[in-house]
């Protein structure tokens, strides 16, 4: 039996018991639990067979982290102050369709996360016959706005990553 076999995504375990054990106390009992854990999640990993992910530029990658450090702070400050100032008045939730030109399906993800945790978002359906993205957002001020926004600034930057 090759090691391999036993650890088939050692970054991936690795990561996983170091998160488990940034979540919890540091002991003995926790390292183990998590290690194992890991092992698991990272078997399941074969059984999914994901495809591997070539990077096309990283630049474009720090470029991402760094816009969206940047998007998730200005959300989470206008969310908090649209729901802590009682203004929802002037604010208009509502569903804008997006039409997506990115199909790896990494980048789908990516963007599913990213979209997810910014506040004030939400992903709700990606139709994959048309590359329609259904897009929930809580202040819809201008829908074309939005569009440019999460073409621009996510999109373009995936597409240099994945595709």
């Amino acid at each position: 039996m090759t090691l391999s076999r036993w650890l088939p995504y050692p970054l991936l375990t690795l990561a996983l018991v170091v998160m488990w054990l940034l979540l919890n106390s540091f002991s003995l009992g926790h390292i183990l639990l998590g290690g194992v854990i890991a092992l698991g999640a990272s078997r399941v990993m074969v059984a999914l067979k994901p495809e591997p992910v070539r990077i096309g530029s990283w630049s474009a990658v720090v470029r991402l982290s760094l816009t969206l450090l940047y998007d998730i702070l200005r959300s989470n400050i206008a969310v908090a102050s649209i729901v802590l100032r009682g203004r929802r008045s002037a604010h208009t939730a509502g569903f804008i369709v997006i039409p997506l030109e990115l199909r790896h399906p990494m980048g789908l993800a990516l963007l599913s996360c990213i979209l997810t945790s910014t506040p004030g978002t939400a992903w709700l359906e990606y139709r994959a016959a048309n590359g329609r993205l259904l897009l929930h957002v809580l202040d819809l001020y201008d829908e074309q706005a939005w569009i440019d926004l999460i073409k621009n600034r996510y999109e373009r930057l995936l597409m240099e990553i994945f595709e």
